[in-house]
């Protein structure tokens, strides 16, 4: 018969005359390095304490003194690019991730996920004979397909790794995430109550997958991919953490600044010379801020700097147990950030994140109310423009752009078989892309030509590794151009033109400024006007990198693009009516329903008998979300805009049997209607004084509330005790200018929250 699988061995008429021959296993050799890459999220360059910072990171510095760090290491301005290009080698456009993963233009640079022709360090690895596990944020796949119903082949355990426990989103809860078990939503183990924290749970499962993998096959290397949630907003961290930062910054960041900003120069990080760059544009003096502005800031810190520290003890958890099972000598470490320190807090910082992307600018007054609130799982919270700066300490700018604020991070390497120059420094200019093959290397593996059948892009990266014992080794890296949003930079041989585009400009108006970086890293004197055709060949390369690596059609957008797209053979069907029926997994936020900033019918077909309550639609969380539910034998719906609860409850009690209960939802400018129906008779309405554009980057639940309660007035789950025989939801738009107006609102839900 024909063969198809390969045989090297003798197929004779009898076992006497045949030789077997069993294939060999891939293994990429007994001195194969285990390694251990660690992404922490929207972290500026100062925020390690090896980089600067006052905050406790004792792990991550144990690490760095006995490894290396890299002073002058790059990334993209945001976070899925920047993963993209991390585990591929390739750029970010090249890929197919101009931006975040929830967006998807109709060109090759925006497709919401990796392409394959870009194989990922874990498809390559796991060939070579690792095992591969991802744990915490993915948000490399398009958010359409990130329910129960997939696709599957854009998740984790389709690109590559075996096993796979986190989000697939840009953010979560921390007390309460929205998690993935391989391919497979789940409750969270426990509760806020019972101790829980994302960060934790992350470590507990990467300790559970090397260990179930060492134990069995020892001689088997294994590449991990922990990308914790943390420090992307919400800032959340166990009280004890917080507690220990109180009254930690009533300095103000004008003075922790200059204090990081010295620490940096007596560490060597930056280059004699450098300037520690003026206060951003909207980042005031610290002593001409108001008594409550302060106070706010103040406690945004304390929550920021306790979530960092907190997420360092778990790093160290993790590095302890590779230490105890006698792995951590030959084990490649690698812990960066995948972009500088968020500006998305604003100018006063917020308790909630989603009101400042509702265009709710809280005032402190207004939120020193909640104070306490800030930290816990009643915040969805985000420092100030002020603390952020003093994060990319001593950069400008910020997250987004691509000044060196943005996209100057830190990057601790450790390996102690391999780097004897425990605690020193690396000045030598690197990017992301550099990460894979320097992997690849240290693995003594290569980049196949085809995998699996698709022609493979070239790497785009340099290997670090020429650096790790030899600290002045000349640079491998010359040239890379930097663009997001129409933001647009330009490294080359030392120098850097950067542009900083205002959105709704004409991008051919954008002014260009010129740096000569190796002298001026903070970017303070632009010699742009001394040297005009310095500035004009930088210019110049840009538009040839930009070619080369597929940045075309140069598109600032964001908003426009985020929210569902009707269309068949899609979660969002033309008709924008949805049918549900249990049991259902929870539905990720780009796959349900869009009723935020517009009009909805909701049904529910029910069968139920006195006392048979429980939720039947919940969006959203304690902290902003909607609710629909029977409580007490009447229905009810809670409107929560940001922890004020908006309540309507029934006239009359739900009928014994079967029964059609719901709500009507009607947008009336900027604040609506609500009214409760019962067999379609009006039992109820309320005014909503305003609608949420976006309502939160939680999951919707259909028969419960899963994950942290919408409503005061009931605990989660609260699952439905009658019969849920399917829930109907009906977007409704109004006629004309006015429905083009607020569809777009509503589809240009933001994402910025979640990058």
């Amino acid at each position: 018969m024909k063969s198809y699988e390969p045989f090297a061995g003798v197929i004779g008429r009898t076992l006497a005359e045949s030789t077997p021959w069993w294939p060999t296993p891939p293994h990429p050799g007994e001195d194969a390095p285990d390694v251990l890459v660690i992404l922490i999220d929207d972290l500026g360059f100062a925020q390690f304490n090896c980089f600067g910072s006052d905050f406790a990171t004792p792990n991550i510095d144990a690490l760095a003194e006995g490894g290396l760090r890299f002073s002058n290491f790059h990334v993209t301005p945001v976070c899925s690019p920047t993963r993209a290009a991390l585990l591929t080698g390739r750029n970010h456009h090249s890929v197919g991730m101009r931006s975040v993963s929830n967006f998807s233009s109709g060109f090759p640079h925006m497709r919401g996920q990796v392409s394959n022709h870009a194989a990922t360090m874990a498809e390559v690895l796991r060939d070579a004979g690792y095992a591969t596990f991802g744990l915490g944020k993915w948000h490399l796949a398009p958010m359409e397909n990130a329910s129960a119903a997939g696709p599957f082949d854009q998740w984790p355990c389709q690109r590559g790794f075996d096993r796979f426990y986190g989000f697939l989103d840009g953010e979560t809860d921390q007390f309460a995430p929205d998690l993935v078990y391989d391919n497979h939503h789940i409750d969270p183990p426990r509760t806020v109550e019972e101790g829980y924290h994302l960060s934790e749970d992350l470590v507990d499962h990467a300790i559970e997958f090397i260990s179930d993998s060492i134990g069995i096959r020892p001689d088997r290397p294994v590449f991990t991919y922990l990308a914790f949630g943390a420090t992307h907003a919400p800032h959340q961290a166990p009280a004890r953490y917080l507690e220990k930062y109180r009254g930690r910054y009533d300095e103000g960041w004008d003075v922790a600044r200059a204090r990081w900003f010295a620490r940096q120069q007596e560490m060597g990080l930056i280059p004699p010379g450098t300037e520690l760059a003026p206060r951003n544009p909207g980042v005031e003096p610290w002593e001409s801020l108001g008594g409550n502005q302060r106070r706010l800031a103040c406690r945004l810190q304390e929550a920021f700097a306790a979530f960092v520290e907190h997420t360092d003890a778990q790093i160290g958890r993790l590095i302890a147990d590779l230490e105890a099972k006698g792995r951590l000598d030959n084990t490649l470490v690698m812990v960066l950030s995948d972009n500088g320190a968020s500006q998305e807090g604003g100018p006063f910082g917020v308790l909630h994140e989603m009101k400042f992307f509702n265009m709710i600018l809280e005032t402190p007054d207004e939120a020193v109310g909640r104070i306490d609130d800030i930290g816990g799982p009643h915040s969805h919270s985000n420092y100030p423009w002020g603390w952020a700066q003093a994060g990319n300490t001593p950069f400008k700018w910020y997250k987004q752009n691509t000044h060196e604020g943005g996209v100057h991070v830190p990057l601790v390497v450790h390996w102690p078989r391999v780097i004897t120059d425990g605690g020193g420094i690396r000045r030598q200019f690197h990017y992301v892309t550099d990460i894979a093959p320097t992997i690849f290397q240290a693995a003594g593996t290569t980049m196949p030509e085809v995998y699996r059948g698709y022609e493979q892009m070239p790497l785009a990266g340099a290997s670090l590794a020429y650096t790790f014992e030899d600290a002045d080794a000349p640079g491998a890296r010359e040239t890379q151009y930097f663009e997001m949003m129409g933001h647009r930079a330009i490294y080359h041989q030392g120098w850097k033109a950067v542009t900083r585009h205002v959105h709704g400009t004409p991008l051919e108006n954008d002014v260009w400024e010129l740096y000569h970086v190796a002298q001026d890293a903070s970017e303070c004197n632009n010699l742009a006007d001394e040297l005009p055709d310095k500035l004009a060949e930088l210019v110049e390369l840009w538009w040839v990198e930009a070619e080369t690596n597929g940045v075309f059609p140069l598109d600032e957008r964001t908003l426009e693009l985020f929210g569902a797209r009707p269309r068949e053979h899609s979660p969002h069907p033309p008709s924008r009516h949805y049918t549900y029926r249990l049991p259902l997994s929870p539905i990720p936020p780009q796959v349900a329903p869009g009723l935020a900033g517009r009009s909805w019918d909701m049904d529910a077909v029910i069968e139920r008998t006195t006392g048979q309550d429980g939720c039947l639609y919940a969006s959203g969380n304690a902290n902003s979300g909607l609710a629909l539910f029977i409580l007490a034998n009447r229905l009810h719906f809670d409107y929560n805009i940001f922890g004020e609860h908006h309540l309507v409850r029934s006239e009359i009690e739900v009928p014994h049997g079967r029964s059609v209960v719901g709500v009507r939802f009607r947008r009336l400018a900027d604040g609506g209607s609500a009214t409760l129906v019962i067999d379609e008779v009006e039992v109820g309405t309320m005014s909503v004084p305003f609608v949420m554009r976006m309502i939160s980057s939680a999951s919707t639940s259909v028969g419960q509330d899963h994950g942290s309660p919408v409503s005061e007035l009931y605990e989660a789950p609260f699952t439905f005790a009658g019969t849920l025989e399917r829930l109907d939801v009906q977007l409704i738009s109004p006629p004309g200018k006015q429905a083009r107006q607020e569809e777009a609102e509503t589809d240009a839900r933001t994402t910025m929250a979640r990058q």
